[in-house]
């Protein structure tokens, strides 16, 4: 995101917070090519025979933070948070969905190593993510807004750094903290108090 777009993007998100429903329409135009590129790069650590698109996951996303607006967005930080709020929501809907009775979730894959077909075996597994960032949440929430908005919105250090309008040396421990506990967590092993 370029600066003029970031100067326009918390211009109409502060006219939006104050009624402007002209403001409001501007969002997604701004943005949206950003959330597309995520949105496509999170689909792609996602098992295959995925179903759900980038262009849906976004749209998806935008009408669920606009159902919000414009009372919902506080500026830049809030819009941001907010995207990979409901970017992470649609997400585990959809792998509950697929990992519900009626859709086969109580099927396993099989290998067939006569047929020289290697399948991979999923990179991240969402419900467990999930899990671990809602307590991630409650344990420690500056480290939870880090990882939601580099994460899920894709956002750099230093754009996270000024969304949050803190630091980037804070970023970047808090981000490297969030990376280590999550892995613990999703590792199985629990996190250590330090």
């Amino acid at each position: 995101m370029t600066d003029e777009t970031d100067n326009d993007l918390t211009l109409i998100l502060n006219q939006a917070a104050h009624g402007d429903r002209q403001a409001a329409e501007q969002v997604l135009p701004l943005v949206y090519d950003e959330l597309r590129k995520l949105a496509g790069s999170r689909l792609s650590k996602l098992p295959p025979g995925q179903t759900l698109q980038a262009t849906a996951l976004v749209h998806e996303a935008y009408l669920r933070i606009r159902g919000k607006e414009p009372e919902g967005w506080e500026g830049r930080r809030h819009f941001f948070f907010a995207a990979a709020r409901a970017m992470r929501d649609i997400l585990v809907e959809d792998a509950r969905r697929k990992g519900s009775l009626k859709r086969g979730g109580d099927r396993h894959r099989i290998e067939l190593p006569d047929l020289g077909i290697v399948i991979e075996t999923p990179r991240e597994d969402l419900l467990a993510l999930n899990e671990s960032l809602a307590e991630l949440e409650r344990d420690d929430p500056e480290s939870y807004e880090i990882v939601m908005l580099r994460y899920f919105t894709g956002l750099t250090a230093e754009e996270t750094a000024d969304v949050l309008d803190t630091s980037l040396s804070t970023v970047k421990r808090k981000w490297r903290f969030a990376r280590a506990w999550l892995y613990r967590a999703l590792e199985g092993e629990a996190p250590t108090d330090d």
